[in-house]
């Protein structure tokens, strides 16, 4: 029998059950059955929607690269970010993966006004001299840690990034550390896998 769930990961968790050191894994915040896993996964310093299943064939659809699907992800990043910066992050970046340079596939990319999200725990620095600002942007790839490394690449580093869909599957109402089943009827139709 097959179990899907969405969690809001917290910032400075793993997307995993067990933790590592001095950060702790999913498996402080919830418990779910032992044979489910994260699909895909969110940097610790990361927060928001993370699938969790069973189902082996939703891992491999979500996470092939010949399968693109829309992650969405608001971004606050250090500065006041400029119309010509999200052209650039909409066009494709170059970025370095494992030590190569990549270029980023086209992606959405917006300003937007300050959104209204749990409040993360710790803060993120307040700055008086320094505005920050937000983008929403979405991708159809996964590179390690790539939305810190396209913000950077245009000059406004990442301050904090919440990942809020996957396709149609949103994180919806749910606060950090939040857990929700889901049915997989309704999980292939968000995920647009029918």
């Amino acid at each position: 029998m097959f179990s899907y769930y969405i969690i809001y990961k917290p910032f400075n968790v793993l997307s995993q059950f067990t933790g590592e050191g001095s950060k702790q894994g999913l498996g402080s915040l919830v418990s779910l059955p032992e044979d489910c896993y994260p699909v895909g996964r969110l940097d610790s310093d990361s927060e928001g929607l993370l699938l969790i299943t069973n189902d082996k064939s939703i891992n491999h659809k979500l996470l092939d690269p010949k399968y693109k699907h829309n992650r969405t992800y608001l971004v606050q990043v250090d500065g006041q970010i400029t119309e010509e910066a999200v052209r650039k992050l909409a066009q494709g970046v170059t970025i370095k993966v494992n030590g190569e340079e990549y270029k980023t596939l086209p992606a959405k990319a917006v300003m937007i006004e300050e959104p209204a999200l749990p409040p993360r725990n710790p803060p993120v620095r307040f700055r008086k001299n320094i505005p920050t600002s937000w983008i929403q942007l979405t991708l159809q790839e996964g590179k390690n840690r790539q939305v810190r490394h396209m913000t950077a690449a245009v000059g406004f580093p990442t301050l904090r990034l919440v990942r809020t869909h996957i396709e149609n599957l949103s994180i919806g109402h749910l606060q950090p550390g939040e857990v929700l089943e889901i049915l997989r009827p309704d999980l292939l139709s968000k995920l647009k896998l029918k």
